[in-house]
């Protein structure tokens, strides 16, 4: 068990290690903040389980989370935010939690062909949630969805480069090039690791659309609206949990995430849990 943090500890989740895409951004604005990130890759990937199993395990890692003491929680995960956040947030209503969605709303309103794209995972594609999303936002706008098939996968091995992440790539997203969309909303947050690859197949005409810096300034105004801030101007604790082998996952966050790791002043830790 981590020791809790007098500094405002929060606790990021995800399912495995696509939640260091928000991450990033969340460190990048808010740097004194000791951050506990949660990857439950014994579990990994989330998008093909059943509802009601998300729920049960997004609740199961985030009770820990506020064990350890964190102060506000991030659902890092598009899948268990859709199957978990409010009865998350009806469980703790003493600890904000931040949650994600497809970035369809400001996709659609950026669009000028009038065809958006959302690569996301089967979970989040068929929740409720989603579709509530895409008849409020999507106004009139032809919302082309395809499931990121073994794309996770991927990003759990740190392979986000070469002919064959291009290959199967375009072999995915060939309907939507046809559509055409010039917008692709990337709806897990494993994708934005693929963002080089993705560009390259889509070409220069079809813009990224990635949730993350979103989440990160909602997290830094959740965290002064609660008041709930680092009172202090030197670097927070980063610790990486995984409820997977602890060498592969420290291998692949330290791939994914070096620039930030190799160029910080943090206080870095990797811890392995079994819940």
């Amino acid at each position: 068990m981590l020791m809790p943090s007098p500094r405002g500890t929060i606790g990021i989740f995800d399912s495995g290690v696509g939640g260091l895409s928000v991450w990033r951004e969340v460190v990048r604005l808010l740097p004194a903040e000791d951050i506990i990130y949660l990857a439950d890759q014994a579990h990994v990937p989330y998008g093909p389980r059943p509802e009601e199993e998300v729920r049960r395990l997004t609740h199961r890692h985030v009770a820990w989370l506020v064990e350890q003491g964190v102060q506000l929680v991030v659902i890092a995960c598009n899948t268990a935010s859709a199957a978990a956040l409010q009865s998350l947030r009806e469980a703790w209503p003493q600890v904000p939690i931040v949650g994600m969605e497809p970035a369809v709303k400001p996709a659609s309103q950026r669009t000028h062909t009038g065809h958006v794209g959302v690569l996301a995972t089967p979970g989040t594609l068929q929740a409720e949630r989603f579709h509530r999303l895409v008849e409020r936002f999507a106004n009139g706008v032809h919302v082309h969805t395809i499931a990121g098939e073994g794309l996770v996968a991927w990003v759990e091995m740190g392979r986000v480069e070469g002919p064959e992440v291009e290959a199967h790539l375009h072999k995915l997203l060939t309907p939507l090039i046809q559509a055409p969309i010039d917008h692709l909303v990337l709806g897990c947050t494993h994708f934005p690791f693929l963002a080089s690859a993705l560009q390259r197949v889509l070409g220069p005409g079809v813009h990224l659309v990635d949730p993350a810096p979103a989440v990160a300034r909602q997290t830094q105004r959740v965290l002064l609206a609660h008041d709930l801030q680092a009172n202090s101007t030197t670097p927070g604790a980063w610790h990486f949990v995984t409820t997977g082998p602890l060498a592969p996952f420290r291998r692949v966050v330290q791939r994914l995430v070096a620039s930030q790791l190799t160029s910080s002043s943090h206080s870095i830790y990797f811890h392995s849990l079994r819940l």
